[in-house]
């Protein structure tokens, strides 16, 4: 399987890396092939480099901007003209996509996601890892929505908020196509 994990560039907490480098453990063990955003910088980095000291694929894209950064030992390195290529390009390429801390270009992405999900574009799992409960504001947010009649389907229709690396797994090779 192709699986699309949006991060951080940034560094972040030990806490944080601890439950993305257990999920890309389990990423090698079912031989699945990375599909990120590209940056040899942050937590991108940490995963990108875990998959890549295991043997296993990484496919990298990237944004014409942010091209200083890609990291250079991908297995295929794609260079997007913006941001909005890039996000079509990683749900083409993928299976399914994990959520891992991330700031706002995260939020992007899988908002992204789960926007072109709702109008049936895509019926890829989308799954949230969410880490000491990093996820919960928006998790919040979502479900209001859901009870105030904002989604046109019930939420878990669209993703899934997860405690462990396992659990998320479990959940896009369940879900997956």
């Amino acid at each position: 399987m192709n699986i699309a994990v949006f991060c951080s560039a940034g560094d972040v907490a030990e806490k944080y890396a601890q439950p993305a480098t257990g999920f890309v453990d389990l990423m090698l063990a079912g031989k699945h092939t990375l599909i990120w955003g590209g940056s040899d910088t942050g937590l991108m980095k940490v995963v990108a480099s875990r998959i890549r000291a295991g043997g296993g694929k990484i496919v990298g894209i990237s944004v014409e901007m942010l091209k200083d950064v890609a990291r250079t030992d991908a297995d295929e390195m794609i260079i997007t003209k913006d941001l909005s290529e890039r996000k079509a390009m990683m749900l083409k390429r993928s299976d399914a996509i994990v959520v891992l801390p991330g700031g706002v270009g995260t939020l992007d992405e899988v908002t992204e996601a789960i926007e072109t999900k709702k109008h049936h574009l895509h019926h890829k799992p989308i799954v949230f890892l969410n880490t000491d409960n990093f996820y919960e504001g928006l998790k919040s947010q979502l479900q209001r929505m859901q009870a105030d009649g904002f989604l046109t389907r019930p939420l878990e229709e669209f993703v899934r908020f997860v405690d462990t690396p396992e659990e998320a797994m479990r959940y896009i090779t369940e879900h997956g196509n």
